[in-house]
């Protein structure tokens, strides 16, 4: 049996290779870069806010002018939002609204629920500090300031920076494109008949949905026959226009398993023994894309491979542990992964025997009291733990966990954006 590969020598091996894809990059318009990845820095050749503005309705006055709460001011002039106002002259109060820009002279607001106003003159029955309620120019963005930095995976708040330097397009990284398809003779698909011995194929729709989730461009090439050859066939074909070629299913030595065989006929491929559970075999490589007449000229770039178990927790577990990191590297994105929210066991979890040397991780749910508790069944073919679960709780290997015993949990709000 291969020695059992650690899950952080697995993940920096993947990380790595991850370097070696290749995505350039487009620019797009702001609104349609949600869940991208920044190429290039955004540097603002403005500042924000471009002027002294009032945070409040109000009247803007003159600090010196408040000597006591009581004062009456008469009201020089009216400043909505989006007009400049005249210079506010010295004993007088400017009626002004929330984002209008303060004039000259004056250097405070007061908000209008400490003010009456009578006829033309407001009484202000608070007393002033300068800077009371004004947003100066610049404080939230200074001209030349990097607002987004090349690698930021850009999200809604980002997209209102980039629009609030004046940013109409942004530079990003391409879509990485990817080829997905299953293995296995027992696969059918949801509105097929369910023959004897046949299953559906969940892994498809699962892992469909996780790397639409993280702006990928994915080719289904649906399921493959157990053939060396339908396999090998499928292989070129997914390299051609491809950065990334996921599989599940078909990545052990049996004598239905083609996967290893087909990618080391079509490329390289290393096929690791992980010490996690779920998720025992991964397959990792790369595809060789191949051009000219015949498909016999192999030119340098390849497309990269992982192999996922078939068992779909397992598949479901090593995306988001292992594969979820690769893609967003490979993007360029500089996010390190979430870290573990150390949460209040409710479960107990007796290990010993042959998982010791595994890292497990446990699907869980936040109880009401804020404690975790377990899905009753954590086999690897239990998909409805991961619809139950709010997160995985990182297990050590042999590491037994008694109620009130603190443990480290990976919510998914976190780990599946």
């Amino acid at each position: 049996m291969s020695e059992l590969l650690s899950f952080e020598s697995a993940l920096k091996r993947l990380v790595a290779g991850a370097a070696q894809v290749a995505t350039g990059s487009e620019a797009v318009a702001t609104l349609a870069a949600l869940g991208r990845v920044l190429a290039t820095d955004v540097t603002s050749e403005v500042a924000v806010p471009p002027l002294d503005n009032s945070a409040m309705d109000g009247y803007a006055v003159r600090s010196a002018d408040i000597t006591s709460a009581g004062v009456r001011l008469p009201v020089s002039q009216r400043i909505a939002a989006g007009s400049v106002g005249e210079p506010l002259l010295p004993g007088t109060a400017a009626r002004i609204f929330t984002g209008a820009p303060v004039p000259s002279g004056a250097d405070a607001v007061v908000m209008q629920e400490h003010c009456v106003r009578n006829a033309d003159a407001v009484q202000l029955n608070h007393v002033a500090q300068a800077g009371d309620n004004v947003r100066r120019c610049g404080e939230d963005i200074a001209p030349g300031q990097v607002v987004l930095a090349a690698g930021t995976r850009l999200g809604p708040a980002h997209l209102g920076v980039a629009a609030s330097v004046g940013a109409a397009t942004l530079t990003v990284r391409k879509r990485l494109r990817v080829a997905l398809f299953s293995t296995g003779d027992e696969l059918v698909m949801p509105g097929e008949s369910l023959r004897p011995g046949a299953i559906y194929n969940s892994n498809r729709y699962t892992l469909h949905a996780l790397l639409s989730e993280l702006g990928c461009s994915v080719s289904d090439l649906g399921i493959v026959p157990d053939e060396l050859e339908a396999t090998r066939a499928v292989l070129r074909e997914a390299a051609h226009g491809h950065d990334l070629i996921l599989t599940s299913g078909g990545g052990s030595v049996g004598e239905e398993d083609h996967v290893k065989a087909a990618v080391d006929a079509e490329g390289q491929l290393d096929l690791w023994t992980l010490a996690i559970k779920p998720g025992k075999p991964l397959a990792y490589g790369q595809v060789h894309r191949q051009v000219g007449a015949g498909n016999t000229a192999i030119v340098p770039v390849q497309a990269a491979f992982i192999g996922l178990p078939g068992n779909p927790v397992s598949s479901f577990v090593t995306f988001v542990m292992l594969v979820r990191p690769f893609i967003l590297a490979a993007m360029g994105a500089h996010e390190a992964a979430a870290p573990p929210r150390r949460m209040t066991a409710a479960f107990e979890w007796p290990r010993a025997g042959k998982s010791e040397a595994r890292r497990e991780f446990l699907r869980a749910r936040i109880g009401p009291d804020g404690r975790l508790k377990l899905y009753p069944s954590q086999g690897s073919g239990v998909l409805t733990s991961c619809v139950w679960a709010d997160g995985l709780v990182d297990n050590p290997p042999g590491h037994k966990i008694q109620p009130g015993d603190t443990v480290d949990f990976l919510p998914f709000s976190e780990w599946l954006r």
